[in-house]
């Protein structure tokens, strides 16, 4: 037979996650009877956990609305699922905060049973995902759980900008939808700024504060279908193709999707084809890539290539 102390905190778990089950159900669920059940809620009680108990035909027991219990009861699979997420969240942009998901994650899993925790373990030392991080800092919660807010309840914000040159705006702002792309959370909707819909990374927002001002987005907008066509707008200056020394399956490995495409040159190499704004910064990743490459187009990406390598050789010369 069950410990009663384990009776009562199944008892809360229950409570924390069905709300409104009735003394029967309780009852059932727990292996006793309508009786014991109210002598385990009035030990909740008096350990400062307030236990509602409504009476009528859509009645039952619930925690007090707002209450917030200090330690988070899960089950074993809730905790892999939560541990999982923030996995996959931090491997692939999703999170949000600079070290957010790692120290959640280091906090969860010193409290999961060891088998457990191995379990997660081998999980996390061979999970692949097909999308990498995009780089940059991931944005602020605060952000976002704005922006989600102002979208949701259609009231205008206030953003402090950063556009991709670092010029700082403020800019009034009505938020449509929020948007998830290729390891970047975007944000599209009315810039009253401009006077135009504009798309808008939240890695880039300072701050965002909700206004009284309310909107109504237009019928039938797709937020996704309009982050989609305002990135395919960006202007690119540089169409690149290199030749990587290296396996399909080692640069689909060091190369996320995004980046560009790649296929085999059938000589055993591997051909890159990318679009770039900024050809130091593509240089910067072929050398970073630790294979040997050959650059096919365009010429002034060799000239950035060799400008990289004198950079480097004169920041490790000897003093």
């Amino acid at each position: 037979m069950d410990h009663p102390v384990s009776r009562v905190l199944a008892l809360l778990e229950l409570l924390q996650a069905r709300p409104g089950l009735t003394g029967a159900e309780l009852a059932e669920r727990l292996g006793v009877d309508e009786r014991t059940v109210r002598r385990y809620v009035a030990r909740l009680v008096d350990l400062g956990i307030p236990v509602r108990a409504d009476r009528g035909r859509y009645g039952g027991y619930r925690l007090l609305p707002g209450f917030r219990l200090p330690p988070l009861m899960l089950t074993g699979d809730e905790a892999a699922s939560v541990v999982l997420g923030l996995l996959a969240g931090r491997r692939s942009g999703l999170a949000v905060g600079e070290q957010a998901a790692e120290s959640a994650l280091a906090k969860i899993q010193r409290v999961l049973p060891p088998q457990l925790r191995e379990r997660v373990e081998a999980v996390e030392q061979t999970l692949g995902l097909t999308s990498a991080p995009a780089p940059g800092p991931n944005p602020a919660a605060a952000a976002l759980f704005t922006l989600a807010e102002a979208a949701r309840r259609r009231r205008r914000v206030r953003l402090a900008y950063r556009d991709r040159h670092g010029v700082p705006t403020d800019r009034e702002f009505d938020p449509y939808g929020l948007v998830f792309h290729s390891g970047r959370w975007y944000t599209t909707g009315l810039d009253h700024r401009s006077g135009e819909q504009r798309t808008f990374r939240l890695d880039r927002i300072g701050s965002a504060e909700l206004r009284e001002a309310a909107f109504e987005p237009p019928e039938d907008f797709d937020p996704v279908q309009r982050v989609m066509e305002s990135l395919a707008s960006v202007p690119w200056t540089h169409e690149v193709e290199v030749l990587l020394t290296t396996t399909l399956a080692e640069a689909r490995r060091r190369i996320p999707p995004a980046a560009g495409t790649l296929t085999e040159s059938g000589d055993g190499r591997v051909r890159l084809r990318a679009r770039a704004q900024n050809l130091d910064g593509m240089a910067m990743m072929l050398a970073g890539l630790g294979h040997p490459f050959t650059v096919l187009r365009p010429d002034a990406l060799r000239d950035e290539v060799r400008a990289l390598a004198a950079r480097l050789t004169e920041w490790s010369a000897e003093p």
